[in-house]
């Protein structure tokens, strides 16, 4: 265990934690809703310091992120456990064990590995970044934050991939070495946030609007769920807001596929998504792309449509950007691509 960052001692031996926006106020003994951070004689622990679950090497494009570094891996890891609780999750395996789960079948602890182990694992694989990823970063920031340290020293660029669900401090302790974000906006309505992921919109969007300030590149993902947040209206007000933010933000429109408690729901209808890209693009969003299906996933320069990133699945063509620009007419292009 590690003590923990971001909190603060109250009466009674309680504590306040600051890392995410639930702010859990913690009796003794007793675990915050993340499920691996304890409060132990009045001295908040985490559970998940450097206990890896998940070690992959990706393309960057999975995560996804379409104006990072396009055609790069990036070294991918995960420790047990999240703040939401998606009903639709597809890593629920991983994200909703426990370290509060002292019998369960779902728990994994993870293997223990050192920060360094994982910038000299990257590196040796070519990777140009780390991710952290496929469960919810924000609950082991304090392995993310030594280990992001240490890549950047490497000449590492780092990336989350997250719920949004965390404070503008955790942010702002992040922002030295934290260079992208892929955000998961999972609906624009408090009522999916509060019955679907027991979280709430408004802190979502507040990190957004917070890591556009900081300077962090960011790209939004939405997964549409037939029946749940794919009304038109819901999704237009998606679209604007991701506009007001800025309109060369990247927004992945994703298909969903039945997974953990949502297997009685269909697949999203392909006439669905185009409908979400059309109202993307009615905003005006410079780049919308869709996930989860076959087909058209190019960047384009927004001014004179030449294709700038060829993709085929993961697979990335010759990349037409220079020195931020399109090099057929110089537009400039939003994104890190070097």
């Amino acid at each position: 265990m590690r003590e923990a960052l971001l909190y603060e001692k109250l009466a009674d031996a309680r504590v306040r934690c600051f890392l995410c926006a639930h702010g859990c106020t913690i009796a003794p003994d007793a675990f915050g809703l993340c499920g691996v951070r304890q409060n132990i004689g009045g001295v908040l622990y985490t559970h998940v310091y450097g206990k890896v679950i998940a070690e992959h090497v990706d393309p960057i494009e999975k995560k996804p992120l379409y104006h990072f570094l396009p055609g790069m891996t990036s070294y991918s890891i995960a420790t047990m456990g999240c703040n939401f609780r998606c009903d639709f999750c597809q890593n629920w395996q991983i994200s909703q064990a426990r370290a509060s789960d002292e019998v369960s079948s779902h728990r994994r602890d993870g293997v223990t590995t050192a920060p360094e182990s994982i910038v000299e694992a990257a590196v040796n694989a070519g990777c140009k970044s780390i991710s952290f990823t496929y469960t919810e970063p924000t609950i082991y920031f304090e392995y993310a934050l030594d280990v992001a340290r240490l890549a950047r020293a490497r000449g590492l660029k780092t990336v989350f991939v997250t719920n949004g669900f965390m404070t503008r401090a955790m942010l702002d302790m992040a922002k030295p070495y934290l260079d992208a974000a892929n955000v998961d906006l999972k609906a624009f309505s408090e009522r999916f946030y509060h019955s679907h992921c027991k979280a709430r919109l408004a802190p979502v969007l507040d990190s957004i609007r917070a890591m556009r300030e900081l300077g962090i590149w960011i790209e939004i993902t939405t997964l549409v769920i037939p029946g749940e947040n794919d009304a038109e209206e819901e999704l237009r007000a998606a679209a604007g807001f991701i506009a007001a933010v800025g309109k060369e933000v990247p927004w992945h429109i994703s298909r969903f596929f039945p997974q953990y408690e949502f297997l009685d729901r269909p697949p999203t209808p392909a006439a669905t998504l185009s409908r979400a890209e059309r109202l993307g693009r009615e905003a005006g969003l410079q780049h919308v792309y869709l996930g989860n299906v076959a087909g058209d996933s190019d960047t384009r320069c927004p001014k004179c449509q030449s294709v700038l990133v060829r993709r085929r699945g993961y697979d990335v063509g010759a990349v037409a950007v220079r020195n931020g620009a399109c090099s057929g007419c110089g537009t400039k292009i939003a994104g890190v691509w070097e």
